[in-house]
């Protein structure tokens, strides 16, 4: 019997569901360290968080909150969330300009781009999916006085809806993934965790 590609999803969704173990949430950290690292994100999704002890991570936050001074007045906060597959997506966006639909995200740099770019699209996908068409993102990195910005495809929501269902397998997995030694790890909050041994 053969069937058709929409059973076929719906019986591995079926399957995934077996090893939510309960209603997971996620964010957009989870998307950015799926992209990164995939033992980062086991390690943040299973309540091992590194990030007070950070200096690059506190430099990032002061960088965020001092950048652009007049955005706090302009524009406007947002929470979003929305449900796939029994998992709960939610976002946190700081600075929305409502007027232009147009979400910006500040970075510190641009070590791991790609990761703030799915950061962004991931945002985008939550406006879509509750109804607010129309939205674009911009990427800012201050300190190299760079921006880029971000459009959202038919094909990126595709993506993020399998990236999720990756996650999710990955966060109730009982065995941590594998160092990656990669040239980013030593800027990371996890190195000295990860290479304790070494």
């Amino acid at each position: 019997m053969k069937l058709k590609p929409a059973e076929v999803k719906r019986y591995l969704y079926g399957c995934l569901d077996f090893y939510i173990k309960e209603v997971m949430q996620l964010t957009a950290t989870h998307i950015n360290y799926y992209i990164v690292c995939l033992r980062k994100l086991w390690l943040f999704a299973n309540g091992i968080n590194m990030e007070h002890t950070s200096d690059i991570v506190a430099d990032g936050k002061l960088l965020h909150e001092t950048s652009y001074p007049q955005r706090a007045e302009k524009y406007t906060e947002i929470e979003l969330s929305a449900t796939i597959n029994e998992i709960e997506l939610t976002g946190k966006i700081d600075f929305y300009d409502a007027k232009e639909k147009v979400i910006h995200e500040i970075k510190r740099s641009d070590k791991v781009e790609e990761a703030h770019t799915w950061q962004v699209k991931y945002y985008l996908w939550l406006f879509q999916l509750n109804d607010i068409q129309g939205a674009k993102g911009i990427l800012e990195y201050p300190k190299l006085r760079e921006r880029q910005e971000i459009t959202f495809t038919d094909a990126d929501a595709a993506y993020l809806e399998e990236v999720v269902m990756k996650i999710a397998g990955l966060i109730n997995a009982e065995i941590c993934p594998p160092n990656i030694h990669a040239k980013i790890c030593k800027s990371c909050s996890y190195y000295e965790l990860c290479y304790i041994e070494e």
